[in-house]
């Protein structure tokens, strides 16, 4: 039986799995790494939208987001961004931390978990 619903994958991971009504994100990044950390935040949170749009839900029903930035110089910016993103009144639980990133030029990198 299969009660999954993977959304482009590959060999090496889903984009994203729908699960008894919870869609589960894999890590999201920027595709163009050369902006600032507005840009792509803004870039990330977009690839966000199209993820859970696809997989027949939206930012406000967003449960959790783990944000991992490349400095925490970039915090209040990366903060700014998102605030304007996430729906007034139903904001998820969120830990935000600074990593090394696979790609140097990646400033941030995020996972939602969201409810269909």
């Amino acid at each position: 039986m299969n009660d999954m619903t993977r959304i482009d994958q590959n060999h090496r991971r889903s984009r994203a799995i729908v699960h008894n009504g919870i869609v589960y994100t894999a890590g999201q990044v920027p595709d163009d790494m050369s902006l600032d950390i507005a840009g792509q935040a803004q870039q990330v949170l977009d690839k966000i939208d199209d993820l859970l749009k696809e997989a027949g839900s939206e930012r406000g029903r967003i449960l959790t987001a783990q944000v991992w930035l490349r400095t925490m110089e970039d915090f209040a910016v990366f903060n700014a961004v998102w605030d304007a993103w996430v729906v007034a009144g139903r904001t998820p639980t969120r830990c935000c931390g600074k990593v090394e990133m696979n790609n140097p030029a990646c400033r941030v990198e995020i996972l939602v978990t969201a409810a269909v």
